[in-house]
């Protein structure tokens, strides 16, 4: 309780609804403000209304396998959760192709972040990179947001034609960022890591997709505990992926999702 960080992270991870989660926020500024524990209470969570569908990975990848070698890289790094704007506004200065890492430019919508590319996504962007003989590092790799998305919506009708099936005519662009939300939290249950990667200001925009994730799987509220009383051992749980608990008779609580 007297960790307003912790505390915090605990409230907004609970398997409750929102308006629950704003009491408990109210309560703990109380307790803050009675034990001089200096904290700010974030915003007021938005209502329980969460109409996103989440397209699964392999309809998006029947979209990109009818898209042409360019517009693949393009729609692979948007699976990465970046905004359209964000790839239109990649340039060579933002690539690390030895390191495979990827500096996503600040949008007037977002914060900056470097994100991990696979091998395959930077060996296609290598490849780009010298069949275009690009050499400015500020020029831009790709075509502007209009050209993008317009792209989006032809290469979704001939994977329809293709396929035959109707809901990739249901998958909008931006929902490529949703899949990749949706998926990173599911495997970290990590909301402020999500929050990160999406380069979100507001943690109240990731919440969304920690709701979703629990409508798209059987989300367990079975755990592994452990107890700890040294620093090493707690050290040591953190790594494993164990979340504090509490403390209690000199013991440190930590647990798990199975």
């Amino acid at each position: 309780m007297n960790d307003p960080l912790q505390t915090e992270a605990f409230i907004l991870g609970l398997g409750c609804k929102n308006k629950y989660k704003n009491s408990l926020l109210t309560i703990y500024q109380h307790y803050c403000a009675a034990n001089n524990i200096k904290w700010q209470k974030p915003g007021k969570l938005p209502e329980d209304s969460y109409p996103v569908k989440i397209p699964t990975e392999e309809r998006i990848n029947m979209i990109i396998s009818s898209a042409t070698w360019k517009y693949a890289i393009v729609y692979n790094i948007s699976k990465y959760g970046l905004r359209p704007d964000e790839v239109s506004k990649i340039t060579l200065r933002d690539l690390d192709l030895e390191k495979g890492m990827l500096v996503v430019r600040t949008s007037k919508l977002g914060l900056e972040r470097t994100l991990q590319l696979k091998r395959e996504v930077i060996d296609m962007l290598r490849d780009y990179v010298a069949l275009h003989r690009i050499t400015s590092i500020n020029q831009r790799l790709f075509a502007s947001v209009s050209k993008i998305r317009k792209q989006w919506v032809k290469f979704r009708k001939l994977a329809f034609e293709k396929f035959k099936d109707p809901e990739l005519l249901k998958i909008r662009l931006y929902d490529l960022r949703h899949w990749f939300a949706t998926t990173m939290y599911l495997k970290t249950r990590d909301i402020f890591h999500v929050k990160y990667l999406l380069g979100h200001r507001n943690i109240q925009s990731t919440l969304v997709y920690m709701h979703i994730a629990k409508g798209l799987v059987n989300y367990s509220e079975d755990y592994t505990c452990k107890i700890t009383s040294t620093i090493e051992e707690a050290a040591k749980l953190i790594e494993a992926g164990f979340e504090y608990v509490t403390t209690f008779d000199a013991k440190m609580l930590y647990r798990k999702r199975k």
